[in-house]
């Protein structure tokens, strides 16, 4: 509790040091798992470390705030002490990014005996532009973005008016949408912007005694690298490491090698963490049922406002279920999901929520070990999904044995559709039916 507001929070790992992430205001520790870049960074880090999560008041999960009081510098980082009192950590390595960097570097200059090491990425000690302070944002500057983003929060664009190298491709700017209003609502974001922009903490950076390393984009446009260069020269024996490109968000670059920047600085090793390259998921291949002969009956202009239809309802009932758009091939999907059970009430829910559109659907589930590559999957285990996904029939949900096996006594019940050879897979493979 930090005073009387809940504060939630995460571990994650259980290596020899802890690493606290410090939040921007726009963080909800539970959403943050089912975003593919938030996931690869926190594997990577508990590889190595444990690391604790946690959402500042008014974001997230945590307790909301009133803003006729708004939250000041030092309730701030009393969070982040409360945090580590309840997570029973002593002492921790601080990483924050962009808006979170003031109050990591205050916690670092009033905590220095629970501080042992501070990581700055594309933060800033101060926003606006002063006196000693040229490169700082202009205030009808500032007033645009905020007027920018206040209109588009919620919509997952705000994140392309920050991060300028990033593809925005439909999916992924939908899960941005998504993680967007699950962190606060367009009022809050509001708020939290123009608190964010108002803080300044030139004058503690000589005080910060923790080794710190200051990463920093570049090319940012909004945080030009004038802002890393500002902190490292002015907090003692800093080290500055500009990246390339133009994004904000780090989790979107070759997430790897800045990690690897982060892990030397705070363990004196740089050597490669165990970072999960595989992993067992249920992939459920969906595809429309003579959509050739359909789209030449009622021609492409309509066929195409009807595989729209078809598209959104398929991430609606992802989103359900806590399903994962790996792609989209044709007119049907790649979807891994972290239980069959979850998959294959998705693929029923997706299958009734077709009928009337006049879409007849069918659906192929296995559960396997696939491996990662990118955003995309590979290995046996897709194959095996693809093929059983063949040989469904018209509005029909058809399993691998491997899934039926797993979700016994969920009431989910069964027809056996026998012994079945699939295409480019060794041996036969029983299927199942899932019954209506």
């Amino acid at each position: 509790m930090n005073g009387d507001l809940a504060v939630a929070y995460q571990v994650f790992g259980d290596g020899p040091r802890d690493i606290l992430v410090i939040p921007n205001w726009f963080t909800n520790v539970e959403a943050w798992w089912e975003m593919p870049e938030f996931v690869r960074w926190f594997e990577y880090i508990a590889s190595f470390a444990r690391l604790i999560l946690f959402d500042q008041p008014g974001t997230g999960v945590s307790d909301p705030i009133s803003f006729d009081a708004p939250p000041s510098l030092e309730q701030w980082v009393d969070s982040a002490r409360v945090v580590l009192d309840a997570a029973g950590s002593e002492e921790a390595a601080l990483l924050a990014v962009d808006g979170a960097f003031p109050i990591a570097a205050l916690f670092a200059a009033t905590y220095p005996a629970r501080t042992t090491a501070l990581v700055s990425f594309d933060g800033y000690a101060r926003l606006l532009v002063g006196d000693d302070y040229p490169f700082g944002m202009e205030r009808q500057t500032l007033e645009d973005l905020l007027g920018a983003i206040d209109g588009l929060w919620g919509t997952g664009a705000t994140q392309a008016t920050l991060n300028w190298d990033v593809v925005w491709t439909e999916e992924l700017t939908n899960r941005w949408a998504r993680l967007e209003r699950q962190m606060a609502s367009p009022a809050v974001a509001r708020k939290m912007y123009r608190l964010l922009a108002e803080l300044d903490v030139t004058d503690i950076l000589p005080s910060i005694q923790a080794p710190t390393l200051v990463v920093h984009h570049a090319e940012s446009p909004i945080f030009n690298a004038d802002y890393g260069r500002y902190i490292a020269d002015h907090v003692p024996n800093a080290k500055l490491v500009l990246i390339p490109g133009q994004n904000s968000w780090p989790i979107f670059d070759d997430w790897r090698e800045n990690l690897d920047e982060v892990r030397e600085f705070i363990t004196g090793t740089r050597g490669e963490a165990v970072v999960e390259d595989r992993m067992l998921a249920t992939v459920l291949f969906t595809d429309i049922v003579d959509s050739t002969s359909r789209a030449a009956r009622i021609g492409d202009r309509a066929w195409r406002s009807l595989l729209d239809a078809h598209d959104a309802v398929i991430r609606a009932q992802l989103g359900k279920f806590r399903g994962f758009e790996v792609k989209t091939v044709g007119d049907g999907f790649i979807a891994t999901f972290d239980g069959p059970q979850r998959a294959i009430r998705c693929a029923l829910a997706v299958r009734d929520a077709m009928k009337p559109l006049g879409i007849e659907m069918r659906a192929g589930l296995h559960t396997g070990e696939c491996e990662i590559r990118g955003d995309d999957i590979g290995g046996i285990a897709v194959h095996i999904g693809a093929r059983v996904a063949h040989e469904a029939g018209p509005s029909e949900v058809l399993v691998s044995s491997t899934v039926k096996d797993l979700v016994v006594g969920s009431g989910i019940a069964f027809e056996d559709r026998g012994q079945r050879a699939l295409k480019g897979v060794p041996g036969e493979w029983r299927l199942f039916a899932v019954e209506n």
